[in-house]
Parts: structure tokens; sequence; C-alpha cells
């Protein structure tokens, strides 16, 4: 009989029970959720929240109590730098087991656990904060994009009379010249003309 013993030992002697919490604790750290048997997930969720709560705490000791643990660094800064700031307002609760049938072979139990605040299809609100974050932001590019788009017309057209009126100089300077040659021509010519007819 098991009366009033709430612990399940899990077919494991102590060393290795702990061994395996720390292990898929940090994992559960580090992925946001793991798929494991109902049994494990049920004790992981106990050994895995009380070290949730230490990490709202972020001091040098809550981290090497944490650590302690868990046993591995990776696992312990991203609980302190991640997951801390999420769960910072929950006052626990931190995962949630959602069963998923039978496992083929043995018929264990399977479920996934997962950390309740990364889970974007069950947060609540979630949605409808993230949205107008975009769209600000989108906005802010897509106005971006116009002014470019104004100023490189701007420079263009800019551009475009600048090549037409050397285009236009051009001819119209060597047509100067030749008309007052021409002048100068036909006044010489009648000059000639005159003084032919004074001598005659």
């Amino acid at each position: 009989m098991r009366h009033n013993k709430k612990v399940n030992h899990l077919g494991r002697q102590a060393s290795h029970r702990k061994a395996l919490m720390s292990n898929m604790a940090s994992s559960l750290i580090l992925h946001k959720r793991i798929e494991t048997t109902v049994a494990k997930a049920k004790a992981l969720k106990k050994f895995v929240e009380p070290i949730i709560t230490k990490s709202k705490e972020d001091t040098t000791h809550q981290r090497r109590v944490v650590f302690s643990y868990l046993k591995d660094k990776y696992a312990t800064a991203e609980l302190f730098r991640t997951v801390a700031p999420k769960i910072a307002d929950r006052p626990g609760g931190y995962t949630r087991i959602l069963h998923t049938g039978f496992r083929l072979g043995d018929a264990a139990e399977m479920c996934i656990i997962e950390l309740v605040d990364f889970n974007e299809t069950y947060v609540e609100g979630v949605a409808p904060k993230a949205a107008p974050k975009t769209r600000r932001s989108r906005g802010a590019k897509k106005e971006n994009v116009e002014e470019a788009e104004v100023v490189a017309e701007g420079a263009e057209e800019a551009e475009k009379p600048a090549a037409k009126k050397p285009a236009a100089k051009k001819p119209a300077a060597p047509k100067a010249p030749k008309a007052a040659a021409a002048k100068t021509s036909g006044a010489k010519v009648q000059a000639v003309k005159t003084g032919a007819s004074k001598k005659a």
C-alpha cells in the first residue's frame, strides 16, 4: 500500500531520479515544451515550478540555488533572461500538461508539458497586443519608402532639365556667328558694289 506517499519514484533510485528531473527541467526551459509520459510530466511539474518561482528574484544567491537543481548554466541563464520576465506577473501554474494519447509498444500515456506563457495559441490577449506594434513598424517602413521614392523622383526631375539646357545652348551658339558672318559678308558685297558704281 502507498498511503500518504505523494512522491512517485518512477522506478528509479534517488540519484537517478534527481538526474532525470534536472535534465527534463533544463530541456523544458530551453525548448519551452517537451513530450514525455504523464507520470514523468506530473513529477516534473512539482520539480520545476518552485525553480521558476525562484527566478523571479534575479540575485546571485537565487542563481546559485537554481543552478544547484538544474546543473546546466545555459538553462539557468535562459531561465533568468527569457522566462523570468514573461512569468513575472503570474502567481503560479507556469506549466501545462496536454494529453496526446498512448505510446505504441507499451501503451504508456503520453503528453506534452509546456510553459504556459510561451504558447501564444492559449495566451489571451497576445495577438491583439502584438498586432498594433507590427502595423506601426510596417507603416513607418512604408512612409520611409514613400519618402525615398519622392526624393528619388525629385532628383530625377532636377537632373532632366539640367541635361536638356546644354543641348539647347550648343546649337544656338554656332548659329549666332554664322548670322553675323553673313551680315558682314553682305555689307562687304554692298560696299564693293557701291565702290564700283562710284568708279563708273
